[in-house]
């Protein structure tokens, strides 16, 4: 068996052997969840953080806007802003489940790091025509398979961890901002570049997504145009900044009723929607039911936390 193989099998042992049961998993190492299911599923609309996600087997599609993303064993994807989507995994069995893991990143561990490591090409301190995508992919290299191995060995050894899992972690980051997808990812630590520059704006949306929205205002706080903020937002995100808001909305709205228990014309309020129609036949476009149905087949099924709906990383 070569290198590459045995690298594969041992990922696919850690994984599984952390994850007896099909779902979402949290781990003695912060920041690190790992993730299995044993036959295909719709995860249906969530919201991605900034992540580094590691598919181990099966394969599973992520859509944001008009983007269609395809992942496979040994693949990787960078989610470089908060991301509303809809995820689906496509190959997954009792016998070969679908195993991920994901490790969730701060932005300005990002920089810092770039910074650090000098890896910052002198063409991407200037602000430039192209711009970073909001969630890419590729295939782990060995350096990289080798570093994750690394990190979910540490959860055989808890002791170990206080000390080696943020080494680890660091190296992880460290190989990814030098391969394929480096590019990409450090377009957002760049503070004058484009990518950036909409960061901060998906940031304020972020926090402000029950406020109208005034393009005029983001592109004068950023300093950019209304157009290009408009068309680069777009080139990110796959969606305009309206449409991003409005799923935002959505999904908070989604997760007032199930965690704190609130009814639809209450939760759509709190969200920023002035009609309770408009906000029924908005979330029914979303999530595929009206409000009351979709909240009361969520409590029924019991298959993922209230936390796991709303966001999922995997």
């Amino acid at each position: 068996m070569s290198a590459t193989n045995n690298l594969y099998q041992r990922l696919v042992q850690l994984v599984q052997s952390e994850t007896p049961e099909p779902g979402l998993h949290e781990t003695g190492i912060k920041d690190l969840m790992l993730g299995r299911a044993d036959a295909p599923e719709t995860i249906g609309p969530c919201v991605y953080n900034p992540t580094l996600g590691f598919i181990v087997q099966g394969s599973k599609n992520v859509q944001f806007g008009d983007r269609e993303l395809i992942y496979g064993p040994l693949t990787y994807f960078a989610c470089n802003v908060q991301l509303p989507a809809y995820g689906q995994i496509l190959e997954a069995s009792k016998e070969k489940p679908f195993l991920s893991f994901g490790i969730k990143i701060d932005p300005q561990e990002i920089t810092d790091l770039v910074l650090e490591s000098k890896i910052q090409a002198d063409s991407e301190s200037r602000e430039s025509p192209e711009v970073g995508c909001g969630m890419c992919m590729t295939e782990m290299d060995e350096g990289l398979q080798t570093a994750v191995i690394r990190l979910l060995s540490l959860l055989k050894t808890p002791a170990d961890i206080p000390v080696l899992a943020p080494l680890a972690r660091r190296e992880i980051i460290y190989r990814a901002l030098h391969g394929s997808l480096g590019s990409s990812i450090r377009k957002f630590a760049v503070k004058d570049s484009q990518s950036h520059r909409v960061s901060r704006v998906i940031n304020t949306l972020n926090r402000s997504y029950n406020e109208p929205l005034r393009i005029a205002e983001l592109a004068e706080e950023v300093n950019m145009s209304e157009s290009s903020l408009f068309h680069t937002f777009k080139k990110i995100t796959r969606m305009s900044p309206l449409q991003f808001q409005k799923k935002l909305r959505l999904h908070e709205a989604r997760r007032l009723m199930l965690s704190e228990g609130l009814d639809a014309a209450s939760a759509g309020y709190r969200v920023g929607y002035q009609s309770p129609s408009q906000f029924s036949r908005e979330y029914s476009r979303l999530f595929g039911s009206p409000p009351r149905e979709d909240v009361s087949k969520l409590r029924g099924t019991h298959v993922r936390s209230t936390a796991q709906m709303a966001v999922d990383t995997l």
